[in-house]
């Protein structure tokens, strides 16, 4: 496995018998915008679909009923860690069905929640890492703040003090623009991830994998599971046991895959539901 995680002396080792882990990116993975149903469902074979986030009176995001019902029996029989990008805000918006989880991880691993709190100490060792080992936070932003072209950007956003990212309009994005950022970006320790209306500056060393093995170590999980569709998820796909890409998004866009990573051609909310059905299979 690659990039240790930083440790901390919050939580103890379990006394019970371990359990699996499966950590599972949420967005374009396990739940889907109306924008991400759009590119990936037609019409004539549509599922019925559950609502799970609803922003400002409105919902934001869905899954299938069968993957709802697959995702509660998971969280009966394993550690299901929701594992996310987004800000603890945006997370808490979601509702997942089954057990509310005891872990999550969010803002790509700078957050781990216990029962729904922040652990201070854990954020205390990460933002400390990322001071030692890349450039900060403001020369990123500031880089992009002069070089992208309002004609395009629609938002600039700051995510939880620890990175940045932009909302586009897709269509307008000259290409060159996100590989000259990726380039500047990759020289001082940064990573960039373009996830459909939105571009992100991620530190490297602020990754979901390290927080997934900070949980495993807390349950004693001696089998982890993980799925997720992005540049950001490769990290957490490598340091899983088994990982699972669907055949969409950042990954599969580049035919991505290693040794113990199923590649699905599955692609949208049919993905979500076979990587719970895989996962529940490991399980068992």
């Amino acid at each position: 496995m690659t990039n240790a995680a930083p440790t901390t002396n919050s939580g103890s080792l379990p006394t019970s018998s371990p359990r699996v882990l499966v950590a599972s990116d949420l967005d374009r993975t396990l739940i889907y915008s109306s924008a991400a149903l759009a590119l990936t469902m037609p019409d004539a074979r549509a599922p019925r679909l559950l609502s799970v986030e609803v922003h400002e009176s409105k919902p934001l995001s869905y899954m299938t009923e069968t993957a709802a019902g697959l995702l509660a029996e998971l969280g009966d029989v394993a550690d299901f860690v929701p594992t996310t990008t987004r800000t603890r805000k945006q997370y808490q918006r979601i509702q997942l069905p089954g057990p509310a989880p005891k872990y999550a991880i969010c803002a790509n691993g700078g957050h781990l929640l216990v029962d729904g709190v922040t652990d201070a100490e854990w954020h205390a060792s990460v933002t400390e890492r990322l001071a030692r080992e890349c450039a900060p936070l403001d020369e990123v932003r500031e880089h992009m703040e002069a070089t992208a072209d309002p004609a395009w950007v629609r938002k600039h956003r700051l995510a939880e003090d620890l990175f940045v990212y932009l909302v586009v309009e897709r269509e307008l994005l000259p290409e060159d623009w996100v590989k000259e950022l990726a380039v500047w970006a990759e020289n001082r320790g940064w990573t960039v991830s373009l996830q459909g209306r939105k571009i992100y500056a991620v530190p490297k060393p602020l990754t979901k994998s390290a927080a997934m093995r900070e949980v495993a170590r807390r349950t004693g999980a001696t089998l982890t599971l993980a799925a997720g569709d992005s540049l950001l998820d490769a990290d957490l796909l490598l340091a899983a046991d088994r990982g699972w890409r669907p055949g969409h998004g950042e990954l599969a866009d580049v035919g991505w895959t290693a040794p113990g990573i199923t590649a699905l051609p599955e692609r949208g909310v049919a993905a979500g539901e076979r990587i719970l059905r895989e996962f529940l299979g490991e399980v068992r």
